[in-house]
């Protein structure tokens, strides 16, 4: 079981455009999608239509439209009443793939809800295999939000604790990275806001740098970083080795939700039992696949093809200090 909390949830709209886009002007759209979302709403998309038992936490009234649209899409999930109607999101995308999103900040959520949430997620987590913080933190959550639940799951349950991934940005990653998650997936520029680099274009291209980069946090109590760099493909790094993941060159038709995929297919990939390479491969060609898709849809097992992913292993000792 594969439990997600997105404590800023939203109902997101992709309207893809005919022309590149054009500030100031009138544009017309060839087609919108609408789906409910946030990283770990679409995670748990993704992992629902692979058949892997999940359960999306969010915060959201019986009757707010995205938990309209998850019952009716027939996704699992668990909401928490807050009296506010969840945020709503727009992507813009381009013939090329290029996306522009435009991101509102969300309902706050008190401190009494904070708690409502965290007990929430303690609960429903017991015994699950991995729990995924995902997305940005709402008005009014403190950037130490999930290290908080990362050090309270591991106090109430031991070594009998899930798995804790973090998919987030800015302060909040920053913070969860204290709380020491068992694997954070940093785009090319989180990653470099994470660790001080300052050029995250030098990073998406040099994957030895991303390496690198990601070392220096398993060196600090991460267990594992999976970087994701677009059309460049994805970076593993653990304590035990770091990888390169590539797929063939392709013409995408929508980034949207193309990393929370990603994620998702790493995930299955490790309840299944395969090892870490191997769930790096299964990451690229879920994220492959998603980016290939319409609008923030989410592809499932059978439509991608991680045979075609090309897995290398990265030396990431400078060469003079290599015998």
């Amino acid at each position: 079981m594969i439990i997600t909390l997105t404590p800023n949830p939203s109902l997101d709209r992709t309207i893809e455009l005919r022309a590149p886009l054009a500030r100031g002007e009138v544009q017309r759209a060839g087609s919108s999608h609408e789906e409910p979302g946030g990283k770990g709403v679409n995670i748990v998309r993704a992992l629902v239509a692979s058949d892997v038992p999940s359960l999306a936490i969010l915060p959201g009234d019986g009757l707010d439209p995205v938990l309209v649209a998850l019952r009716a899409a027939g996704v699992p999930h668990l909401g928490m009443a807050i009296g506010a109607t969840i945020r709503s999101n727009i992507a813009l995308t381009e013939n090329d793939g290029t996306t522009t999103k435009v991101n509102v900040p969300g309902p706050v959520l008190s401190a009494a809800q904070q708690s409502e949430l965290i007990e929430l997620v303690l609960h429903k987590a017991e015994g699950a295999d991995w729990l995924v913080l995902a997305g940005s933190l709402p008005p009014g959550v403190p950037v130490d939000f999930y290290a908080a639940i990362t050090r309270e799951l591991r106090s109430r349950f031991g070594a009998h604790a899930p798995k804790v991934a973090v998919d987030s940005s800015g302060a909040p990653l920053a913070a969860a990275v204290t709380a020491g998650p068992d694997l954070i997936k940093p785009n090319a520029e989180e990653l470099a806001e994470l660790t001080g680099l300052p050029d995250p274009d030098s990073l998406e291209g040099d994957p030895v740098l991303v390496a690198r980069a990601a070392q220096r946090l398993v060196a600090t109590g991460v267990g594992a970083v999976l970087a994701t760099l677009g059309s460049k493909g994805a970076v593993l790094v653990t304590k035990d080795g770091a990888w390169l993941a590539q797929t063939p060159p392709m013409v995408a038709v929508s980034t949207v939700g193309a990393g929370d995929s990603a994620l998702a297919g790493f995930l299955l990939s490790t309840i299944a039992g395969d090892t870490a390479p191997e769930s790096l491969r299964q990451a690229a060609a879920h994220g492959a696949a998603a980016a290939s898709l319409p609008g923030s849809t989410v592809p499932a097992l059978h439509q991608t093809r991680p045979g075609d992913v090309t897995l290398t292993l990265l030396n990431t000792h400078p060469k003079e200090d290599v015998q």
